[in-house]
């Protein structure tokens, strides 16, 4: 898990260097619902980190639903990134705190009259890593005139361990993460006029883990009105899982602890539990174990139901996967290259079945090693990307598709590849002139799109709409185009969690 996290990172980080600034650099203030705010001029850009948008999930609200933040008198220093949230450190250890829950903007202006569109980013990280800070607003703030939002959220065992047989308080404890954004989109529709920004026009964008959370959002009815559009990159709803999976997940956790009660969970120390989590997820494995939950709480029921039941064709999405997903995980755990039921048991649970069956078909037809790659590609990605653009696309919504194929060596571009070229930094990059081109047509598509406009031409042909049945979509390589897939592959039978206990 760890190494995944680490290579996701790696890709942001490169793009999100951390300004750095000595003390006579300009700062800037605006006037919040609670409370006055400093932040700081970066560039052209107006800088406010680590601004909490709920109130700090520590003692009695340890394991509960956000909170309203509360207000504060003195102006309130934005100018740190606050703390990540509580996540496995190096040699498994901890980092990060349970007290996480902030947010920060990065906006060309403060004027309220601007009313920019607004890109709220979900950091990936399999819902047990990463943070906020990972990726670098100002590739969206700078140039575009788009007022750009990253926020944390809760990970782990403290966003998605389900605890409803432990007391009706703790009957969402398996949606926290889920809330937290919901809560993260609430402040944001209240505050970010102080930012220049629109609360009409918020597109709520993800990648991987920051994908799935994102989509998860159509699940229930707790995020209607916070937002108009999405952009899913590499996730779809496979993260949502049912509560014998919660349930069953949080044993192994209790098992590790040597606990026999859930209630004994409420009290361990964050150290204790992060281990735990670390020891169960077996590395990379381990990153569909955690995500939200149908509790009968937040999420009601299986998502592409929900969607279908409550239709609402004023949102638009533009969704995605790359080549190769799978060639980032099978480099993590080398067993992925030639699956058998013990390794695809560990990666799907009792979904281990389909996977099996279909790589043995494709095995039998060519090479295992390709097999397995397309394979692996198409259960952990492709099929849920694709079933959720097909469900959006009948519900009404307007739906553009795209798959990233480019690698510069040639060999398929694998999980994540694509953030480079979509939060694209005009000043710091190491493209050559293909990829520089690949870059600057993607981001402005991309920045179409959060504008309200269709995401556009691309090498003088027009990205066209997802029409369910048809298989429109973009593919972005040296030769960029649009292709109508012949068939997408969607196993009938495999359930929409990619993970499953019984």
């Amino acid at each position: 898990m760890k190494n995944i996290i680490r290579r996701i990172s790696l890709c942001t980080f490169l793009l999100g260097i951390v300004f750095c600034f000595n003390s006579s650099a300009q700062t800037v203030v605006t006037k919040l619902s609670g409370g006055w705010i400093k932040g700081i001029k970066e560039g052209p850009t107006l800088v406010f980190k680590g601004i909490p948008y709920a109130k700090p999930p520590v003692g009695p609200l340890r394991f509960m639903p956000p909170q309203p933040t509360s207000s504060w008198k003195d102006t309130l220093s934005c100018m740190k990134f606050g703390s990540q949230a509580s996540q496995g450190g190096g040699a498994g250890g901890l980092k990060g705190s349970e007290d996480c829950l902030s947010l920060n903007v990065y906006t060309p202006t403060t004027a309220r009259r601007a009313k920019l569109p607004v890109l709220v980013w979900v950091h990936g990280g399999s819902l047990t890593g990463g943070s906020g800070m990972g990726m670098n607003g100002h590739a969206f703030a700078d140039d575009d005139s788009v007022v750009t939002v990253t926020i944390n959220y809760r990970l782990g065992v403290f966003g998605f361990m389900y605890l409803g047989d432990v007391g009706k308080a703790y009957q969402s404890s398996g949606n926290n993460g889920l809330l937290d954004l919901i809560m993260a989109l609430k402040w944001i529709k209240q505050n970010i006029a102080a930012f220049g920004g629109d609360a009409s026009k918020v597109t709520v964008t993800g990648e991987s883990a920051g994908a799935k959370l994102t989509s998860a959002l159509l699940a229930t009815p707790q995020s209607k009105g916070y937002f108009n559009q999405q952009i899913l990159e590499s996730g779809a709803v496979q993260c949502i899982r049912d509560s014998v999976t919660a349930k069953g997940i949080r044993q192994r956790l209790m098992t590790e602890l040597g606990i026999s009660k859930p209630v004994d969970l409420l009290n361990i120390t964050a150290e204790k539990l992060i281990a735990a989590q670390a020891k169960i997820s077996n590395g990379a494995q381990g990153t569909n174990y955690f995500g939200p939950v149908i509790d009968g709480s937040v999420i009601l029921q299986d998502a592409y139901q929900y969607i279908l039941k409550n239709k609402n064709n004023k949102l638009r999405f533009l969704i995605g996967t790359n080549k190769f997903e799978s060639k980032l995980f099978m480099g993590f755990d080398k067993r992925l290259n030639h699956p058998d039921s013990t390794v695809l048991y560990g990666w799907f649970g009792d979904n281990y079945r389909y996977v099996l069956s279909k790589y043995d078909a494709e095995a039998k037809n060519g090479n295992a090693d390709s097999a397995a790659l397309k394979v692996l590609t198409q259960y952990m990605y492709q099929m849920h990307s694709y079933r959720l653009a097909n469900t959006l696309a009948q519900a009404g919504n307007h739906v553009w598709m795209y798959r990233f194929d480019y690698k510069r060596d040639g060999s398929g571009a694998t999980h994540a590849d694509e953030l480079a070229y979509i939060w694209y930094l005009p000043r710091q990059n190491n493209f050559n002139t293909t990829e520089l081109t690949l870059a600057q047509q993607m981001h402005k598509n991309w920045v179409n799109f959060i504008k309200g406009r269709a995401p556009g031409l691309v090498n003088d042909k027009q990205w066209p709409h997802f029409i369910s049945g048809e298989n429109n979509i973009m593919v972005f390589d040296n030769t960029s185009g649009p292709v109508q897939l012949g068939s997408v592959y969607n196993d009938k039978a495999s359930p929409s969690s990619c993970f499953i206990l019984k």
